[in-house]
């Protein structure tokens, strides 16, 4: 089996004028989605924050991540759902190393939910290792909450420099 070929994306910084087009999406591919008010927040912070066009130019992928000292923290990976599996998210994980080696930060961060196998097994081929639980983090069906599974990666080319 050959390996499908990588859409072609427009990347630019997403803006508050984006936020309606990127709630579809994130509508779409959650139960349990951010709300608008999550990704202005976000946004009003200066948090660093990606979206992903289509040729179209629809919205195809987006990212929200924190820096911090040394670090990124990503807070939020989507791909519309109708694009999953096509390289997309290796596509925003890329950029988003890239962005850490520009701003020399060593370590990305993220919390995934046990529930999201695909996502899981992505961030462990990209490099993530498990480093910890976040009882009860998320939302979850009929009041629930679910854990969130906390992973790290060094960051090639900044971590390997640190000693």
């Amino acid at each position: 089996m050959s390996a499908v070929p990588a859409l072609q994306l427009h990347c630019r910084a997403m803006q508050a004028r984006d936020v309606d087009a990127v709630m579809v999406v994130e509508r779409l591919a959650y139960e349990f989605p951010w709300t608008a008010g999550n990704f202005l927040d976000s946004l009003s912070a200066g948090y660093e924050a990606e979206l992903a066009l289509d040729a179209s130019g629809a919205v195809a992928a987006y990212r929200i991540a924190m820096v911090g000292v040394d670090e990124m923290h990503l807070l939020n990976l989507t791909v519309r759902p109708d694009l999953q599996g096509q390289g997309l998210a290796r596509q925003m994980l890329g950029r988003l190393e890239d962005d850490c080696r520009r701003l020399a930060l060593s370590t990305l961060w993220l919390e995934v939910r046990p529930s999201n196998a695909r996502a899981r097994v992505l961030y462990q081929r990209w490099g993530f290792r498990e480093v910890g639980l976040r009882r009860g983090y998320y939302p979850a069906a009929q009041g629930r909450r679910e854990d969130a599974i906390v992973m790290r990666r060094a960051v090639p080319e900044v971590a390997d420099g640190l000693d």
